[in-house]
């Protein structure tokens, strides 16, 4: 059976991609930590859809999780054309006061994880001659962002990755595709410890009608698809700063926000 898998499919961007991409008939794995949440998300779209619909709870944070993701696809007999790298977390404050296994463990989720599950599932689609891939990184894959260093580093991998990848995967017929969402109304704040948080206060985010929800980014992300473009910015004024970010030296885009964070902050 062909599949769709999405991975971080609990909660915000991955959920509304896989509620749009069920809609249009396509049979999912998801892939979350949350069993129970993952149970009733299959349970509802097999429902509303039509659709087979699977799950493998997974914590992709930890180093053999994409092996025992790929090897639970294989026996279940699931051919996955299309992979979705969505899950991703952040972290924010001084990197000198975060824990370093939180910081190592978001580099595990959001780099090498993504690195595991692209090759694993990429191999039986160059063997078809056929398949699709979305590697989910964000707006500060663009810029390096003070006081998130470990996180826009790690954003900022998974966009030279997959650009790169885009090329090497050309030749079987593989489609390749970067995602960077802006701002989104999801729940990274308290995910990445940046909610109520004193030592990382300046960095908690405030939404404004600009800010996106996540089903507007699983709109525009698929709309690209259809189009097949290889890289998407969601969001028109996201889009603007992207191209204006790439006029700046990236010295003086850290200097400022470094400093804005510590006018901010009173540091």
């Amino acid at each position: 059976m062909n599949v769709t898998l999405i991975t971080g499919a609990s909660g915000g961007i991955g959920e509304a991609l896989a509620s749009r991409l069920a809609a249009r008939k396509h049979n999912l794995l998801l892939v979350a930590r949350n069993a129970g949440k993952l149970e009733q998300q299959c349970r509802q779209f097999a429902q509303a859809y039509g659709i087979s619909a699977q799950y493998i709870a997974a914590d992709l944070s930890k180093a053999g999780a994409p092996q025992q993701v790929f090897e639970e696809a294989q026996a279940r007999g699931l051919e996955v054309d299309m992979l979705i790298n969505n899950a991703g977390i952040g972290s924010g404050g001084a990197f000198s006061e975060l824990l370093l296994k939180d910081e190592l463990a978001l580099l595990q989720l959001n780099n090498a994880s993504l690195v595991a599950m692209t090759h694993l599932f990429l191999l039986p689609m160059q063997a078809r001659g056929s398949g699709t891939i979305i590697n989910v990184a964000s707006m500060a894959a663009f810029i390096p962002f003070p006081y998130m260093a470990t996180y826009a580093a790690s954003k900022a991998f998974v966009r030279s990755f997959t650009q790169a990848i885009t090329e090497e995967c050309k030749p079987y017929g593989i489609h390749v595709m970067l995602l960077c969402p802006g701002l989104t109304r999801t729940n990274f704040n308290r995910a990445a410890g940046i909610e109520n948080n004193e030592k990382s206060k300046g960095l908690n985010i405030e939404y404004s009608s600009t800010t996106q929800t996540p089903e507007q980014v699983a709109d525009e992300a698929i709309r690209a698809l259809d189009r097949k473009k290889h890289v998407i910015v969601s969001g028109r004024m996201n889009r603007l700063a992207a191209n204006l970010s790439a006029l700046l030296p990236n010295a003086i885009v850290a200097r400022g926000f470094a400093r804005s964070y510590r006018k901010r902050t009173g540091k």
